[in-house]
């Protein structure tokens, strides 16, 4: 157990430095192990679902090689087992893209079924349908999926609903298939784009990735290739709302200012100064900010995944916001914490209404989630005169640790604890405990 002691109140003022996107990188480092040659990995997030996943990618038999803790060498040449049996793998949701990498590569896979945060349901149904039509026989055996294949034959394949992971699992399946293979209603999300070019630089022939359409021509072999990751758009996203729930005024680095579009729209909306540059983006809030709707939505529309931070903001702007959740249907269980720091929100079947306060107070909360968790950082920032403490019941890791360590330095008052605590509430400080169990993971 740790806790992060955070004294919150006052304007975020600073620079912040974005590290790898974490959803691509997990489905990349799968996708490494289609070819017999070495890659290379760059601009990895050092998160803990990262090295769990590279963990069990040593336990089938690839040689992983921690150059630094944003840098790996994979070697998949010496993989001698298709069942992946290490026992954290069940507890991230990206253990799937394992099934396509092996399908793709040796015809056959088993995967225990995936974890994750309990956000609402996720099925893998539409990669099983896709893995089914390409010709694979699909079972669910002993809480694993396992896929086998004579021969993957390419597809017309369309997807029942718009599925990310669906997408990229698919897609590595298909690049080493006999023929073509086309996806309809394909995901269009960053992370999509950057697996299709990271394949193709292993010599996979993929066009269209970032469209509803991707086409592509199975190849007998891929080879090795030097790659760096794209920088995360939801740490990013989250650097952002912290500026304007705080009215600070932050310089998010390292970025792609195109896949920030939608929070960069709702943020201005609300009355937030954005300037964009090549590689950066800067966020100031000098005022109160102003109500406005927001529904999540797929790539290119609002992310799921910023909804939490963003509602943070909303909670302190004047006039009343309305979020609907169109993604996931339990995406509101941080709705009751916020109201114990002071927010009026109500939550209604997929939409919360909120009625903006002057100010948040600390207050004993639980995130059950990582983007709650984040959301609740951002509040504990921005509320100020009182203590809060956030007890969480999933792993610290992920954004969650980069933002804290960020945050750490820009000299703000942020300390971390070891052990229970049952400190008094204090004026001028938010202390944020996390309860941290060795088993647990997020995503």
């Amino acid at each position: 157990m740790e806790q992060y002691v955070i004294k919150g109140g006052n304007p975020l003022v600073g620079e912040v430095e974005i590290g790898g996107a974490k959803n691509a990188a997990l489905a990349i480092l799968a996708a490494a192990i289609m070819t017999d040659e070495m890659v290379y990995i760059e601009n990895l997030p050092d998160v803990r679902d990262i090295n769990v996943l590279l963990e069990a990618i040593k336990e089938i038999g690839a040689v992983v090689e921690r150059v630094s803790p944003t840098e790996v060498k994979i070697t998949g040449s010496t993989i001698s087992d298709i069942s992946v049996e290490y026992e954290y793998i069940k507890k991230i949701r990206a253990s799937y893209y394992l099934l396509g990498a092996l399908l793709g590569k040796y015809k056959s896979a088993e995967v225990p079924l995936p974890g994750g945060c309990n956000i609402g349901s996720r099925p893998i149904d539409q990669h099983l349908k896709g893995f089914r039509a390409l010709g694979a026989s699909v079972d669910i055996l002993h809480g694993a999926v396992v896929a086998k294949a004579e021969n993957l034959t390419g597809k017309h394949i369309f997807l029942d609903m718009v599925s990310v992971g669906a997408t990229i699992n698919i897609m590595m399946a298909a690049a080493m298939a006999t023929g073509n293979t086309i996806i309809e209603n394909a995901a269009r999300e960053p992370h999509v784009v950057d697996v299709a070019n990271f394949l193709n630089s292993m010599g996979a022939s993929i066009k269209g990735a970032g469209t509803d359409v991707i086409r592509i021509q199975g190849v007998e072999k891929l080879h090795g290739t030097t790659y760096s990751i794209i920088p995360d758009q939801i740490e990013a996203g989250t650097f952002m709302c912290a500026a304007a729930a705080t009215r600070g005024d932050i310089m998010v680095k390292n970025v792609i200012p195109k896949h920030l579009e939608a929070t960069t729209a709702k943020l201005e909306e609300i009355g937030c100064q954005v300037e964009e540059f090549d590689d950066a983006v800067r966020v100031v809030a000098n005022k109160r900010l102003t109500r406005t709707h927001v529904k999540t939505m797929p790539y290119p529309g609002y992310p799921t995944d910023m909804q939490p931070q963003f509602a943070v903001a909303l909670t302190l702007a004047e006039g009343t916001s309305i979020v609907t959740e169109s993604i996931f249907e339990n995406r509101f269980k941080y709705a009751d914490e916020l109201s114990r720091m002071g927010a009026n929100i109500k939550v209604e079947g997929n939409t919360a209404i909120i009625d903006g306060v002057e100010k948040l107070t600390g207050a004993r909360v639980s995130a059950p989630d990582l983007r709650a968790g984040a959301a609740l950082v951002i509040a504990g920032l921005a509320a100020g005169a009182v203590t809060g403490i956030l007890h969480t019941v999933f792993n610290i890791p992920a954004i969650l640790s980069g933002i804290l360590t960020q945050i750490s330095l820009w000299s703000i008052n942020l300390r971390i604890m070891s052990g229970k605590s049952n400190l008094p509430l204090l004026n001028s400080e938010t202390i944020i405990s996390f309860f941290v169990s060795r088993s647990g993971s997020s995503t």
